[in-house]
């Protein structure tokens, strides 16, 4: 059958009691943990547990890829879970002790990535438990990324000191990604590379490097780990969307990496209209999918926090239900928490946005975007004092995120709320410097700039910003924020837009 005319199932297999009821339904953990496993599974996938993987192991040729222990919605334990991955062939052969069995083969699934152990290139052997502690955390840290499959950190060191076949390791973990990477210590400096590789091709895709004085280890190794675990998050992303451009009949997952690639490309009012048709188009063949839910989403909640929302109000009705449905689906998953968190103080209900923003720290404590977020609620809040440190945590995690200027918006509204406008130039600026096409901070900086009695740089400015987007006005902003607040707030509010009155730009 062609592609689009297959059914592709989920399948999730688990050994357990189970109790058959008179009306013949059976009942228990068997079942139970079953069901979860399916939930978790890729469509074309089977997920196994440990026990079935156990049984299963030596008498069906598979690919198994090991998972890890997986938290399953209302299973008390976790459990260690197998994958055939999805897009698998199946072929009748004759295994190894004789007799017949089930060949399993297939291309790796989307975002499947092993981190192979750094290498140690440091004089001093004992500092090979940062160089491990780095890989580990990492494997760790990249499961967090939504879709992702990584492989077990015990299967990955098997590879410890070998010589490297990039394709080959591919081939044998059934993976389409490895990161490599070296630690290397001089004096008081410590320097780590980072390389994505494309195991399919060997071709490098992505390279980073760090260097950075030598002060407390385990805090280099979170800020290290950190760093890479957003930068591979973005990487990983662009590169499932390029591979898409290649597909003729797109699936739920194409066009969700397709929307995240335009976001991460960078923020406007085309990239944003654009990036919300695809997980929209996603939702109508799966209307739970945790993905395509979390792209639109955050679609919606970047849109509405950045002034570039056509209809405010329903945009923040639909990101709250779309957010309460992904904490319905998958409570661990920190995306619905964060949205949450956006939703809650852009309707009047701060300290409670706050509080689930910290709960997806909790569950993802490198979700740079839940710093960002609090740090505007603390804003909307009256207690800009509060927001400095959030933002520079954002910043210092990730500090060339695409969402940057956002982050140092938000710096430089604290300022002017505190009258510190000097400051707020500086983070108002530093918006602007990386992406050029922001056009908000360009308002801003024009409000402040004219409020100093800059008027000529002032509506230069706002001359600049309104060619990045042309149909704004100051009463689209007045209307586009939250509605209520701490006074404090809404003082500070209005005299940033009479400083935008004074630089020229349109009241309406």
């Amino acid at each position: 059958l062609s592609l689009e005319r297959q059914i592709l199932f989920r399948v999730g297999v688990h050994l357990g009691d189970v109790i058959e009821e008179a009306d013949g339904d059976l009942m228990g953990d068997g079942v139970n943990i079953a069901a979860r496993l399916e939930g978790i599974c890729e469509p074309g996938g089977v997920c196994l547990s440990e026990d079935a993987y156990r049984q299963a192991r030596d008498k069906v040729i598979a690919d198994f890829v090991d998972l890890g222990e997986q938290s399953l919605r209302n299973i008390a334990r976790s459990i260690r879970t197998y994958l055939i991955p999805p897009a698998a062939r199946y072929d009748r052969t004759t295994m190894a002790g004789g007799g017949g069995g089930v060949a399993i083969t297939g291309g790796p699934p989307r975002l499947s990535i092993v981190v192979l152990p750094f290498a140690n290139i440091t004089a001093n052997p004992e500092q090979e438990y940062f160089v491990d502690g780095v890989t580990e955390s990492l494997t760790t840290d990249l499961s967090r990324i939504n879709g992702s499959l990584v492989i077990a950190r015990n299967t990955a060191f098997t590879y410890k000191g070998k010589p490297i076949d990039v394709k080959q390791i591919g081939r044998e973990l059934n993976v389409r990604y490895l990161l490599e990477g070296s630690v290397q210590r001089a004096g008081n400096r410590l320097r780590v590379n980072g390389q994505l590789i494309d195991a399919e091709t060997g071709n490098h895709l992505w390279a980073e490097r760090f260097d950075k004085p030598v002060t407390d280890l385990f805090e280099m190794q979170d800020e290290i780990v950190a760093r890479l675990a957003r930068a591979l998050d973005a990487e990983l992303t662009a590169a499932e969307a390029r591979r898409s451009e290649r597909l003729v009949n797109l699936d739920t997952m194409d066009l969700v990496f397709r929307a995240m690639a335009i976001v991460n490309h960078g923020i406007n009012p085309a990239s944003l209209a654009r990036a919300r048709e695809l997980p929209e188009q996603a939702l109508t063949l799966e209307p739970d999918n945790i993905s395509a839910l979390i792209g639109l989403g955050w679609v919606l909640c970047f849109a509405v926090g950045n002034y570039m929302s056509v209809d405010r109000a329903s945009d923040l009705v639909s990101a709250e239900r779309i957010a309460s449905r992904l904490v319905t689906l998958a409570p661990n998953n920190a995306f619905g928490h964060a949205g949450l968190g956006f939703v809650y103080p852009s309707t009047n209900r701060v300290l409670e946005g706050i509080a689930e923003c910290k709960h997806a720290l909790s569950l993802d404590p490198n979700m740079t975007t839940a710093y960002s977020v609090i740090g505007r609620a603390y804003l909307i809040l009256g207690q800009p004092q509060e927001v400095d440190d959030f933002i520079r945590q954002a910043i210092r995690l990730s500090p060339r995120d695409v969402y940057l200027p956002v982050w140092c918006n938000v710096a430089g509204t604290a300022k002017l709320f505190l009258g510190r406008d000097d400051e707020a130039i500086v983070w108002f600026q530093r918006a602007i410097e990386s992406n050029r096409a922001y056009s908000l901070a360009y308002f801003y900086l024009a409000g402040v700039l004219a409020h100093q009695g800059k008027i000529d740089q002032a509506t230069r400015y706002a001359r600049d910003g309104l060619q990045h987007d042309p149909r704004f006005t100051i009463r689209q902003l007045f209307r586009s924020g939250p509605s209520g607040g701490n006074p404090h707030y809404v003082v500070h509010r209005e005299r940033i837009y009479k400083g935008m009155l004074s630089a020229g730009l349109r009241e309406q």
